[in-house]
């Protein structure tokens, strides 16, 4: 009786550890992405600052994407910090797309905006 009173919540506790792993790895890392560099303009649509990372969503004539930025501490030392963007700001991105075909997700090196740029990974930004 004892035994069966833990080892529910372990169970419980250790199944959704494994499922926040899984999803806090699932964009970690640039396996999941295009090897070719590209760049997307659009309009801001949502900002987040914070763990595990800092995202913008953006309208595009694609359609809508997110947009994974550097590590919260890559972000803050790019000089992209609360304030430097709003809703309604134009940015130009440049960085890698999801492989895979449906996602509307690309992670960005730099991102333009206001005439200002915030290169998050200054060794892997590839100028064409």
């Amino acid at each position: 009786m004892y035994t069966k009173r833990i080892k529910t919540p372990l169970i419980a506790a250790a199944s959704g550890l494994l499922f926040w792993a899984a999803a806090a790895s699932a964009h970690h890392g640039w396996a999941w992405t295009e090897s070719e560099q590209t760049e997307m303009t659009g309009t801001i649509t949502e900002i987040f600052i914070g763990p595990p990372h800092p995202r913008l969503m953006i309208n595009t004539t694609e359609g809508t994407w997110q947009v994974d930025l550097g590590n919260p501490r890559q972000t803050q030392e790019a000089g992209f910090v609360e304030g430097e963007a709003s809703v309604g700001d134009t940015v130009l991105i440049r960085g890698h797309r999801s492989a895979k075909e449906e996602e509307r997700i690309i992670k960005a090196v730099r991102a333009t905006i206001k005439d200002k740029q915030y290169t998050f990974y200054p060794k892997l930004v590839r100028e064409d």
